[in-house]
């Protein structure tokens, strides 16, 4: 006679809140023993056993036998483990880091490329600050030219005009200009 293999359907898990929760409440723990045997209708006789677990018949309606004899040397945290292995996609995850680390790059990239701009701004305002520091003192330098240059001017002009009274007030008709200027 053939003998049928069937998997039964993975069990839901009972997955505590969120919410905060004192930190004795769910300890981490190794406990000695098996879960209780889960009835499938779809099996006719005998118990299969997959991943530790062992399904006998009776309902699927999820009716634990509360027999402690049953937990003979598993590991829940183990058997929980591989359930979420067999059950959690990495695939989003693994996406998601791939993303959250181009954007790090990014991020880093454009950091150390702002950081250069700035370098660059402040030896361009050094350069700026210097030329015009030197503007300043060739400007006071040509004040102070243009100012000893009308000092003369207006010398000249007075001596001109006493030594030769005449000859200036003629010189001054001719030409005349405003002092303004």
């Amino acid at each position: 006679m053939a003998t049928q293999h069937y998997q039964a359907p993975p069990l839901p898990i009972n997955v505590p809140s969120k919410a905060p929760a004192p930190v004795n409440l769910y300890p981490i723990s190794r406990v000695s023993g098996s879960p209780p045997d889960v009835s499938d209708t779809s099996t006719t006789a005998g118990s299969r056993t997959s991943a530790g677990f062992s399904y006998g018949s009776g309902s699927i309606s999820g009716d634990y036998e509360s027999s402690s004899a049953s937990y003979s040397g598993v590991d829940v945290v183990d058997v929980l483990s591989d359930r979420m292995q067999n059950v959690f996609d990495p695939t989003p995850l693994d996406k998601g880091l791939a993303r959250q680390a181009q954007a790090s790059g990014q991020l880093n990239a454009k950091q150390r490329e702002l950081l250069e701009l700035q370098a660059l701004a402040q030896r361009r305002l050094k350069g700026v600050r210097a030329n015009f520091s030197d503007g300043i003192k060739v400007a006071r330098e040509t004040k102070r030219d243009l100012e000893w240059t009308q000092k003369r001017v207006s010398a000249l002009k007075a001596k001109a005009e006493a030594v030769h009274p005449d000859e200036y007030r003629r010189a001054t008709k001719k030409y005349t200009y405003d002092d303004d200027y």
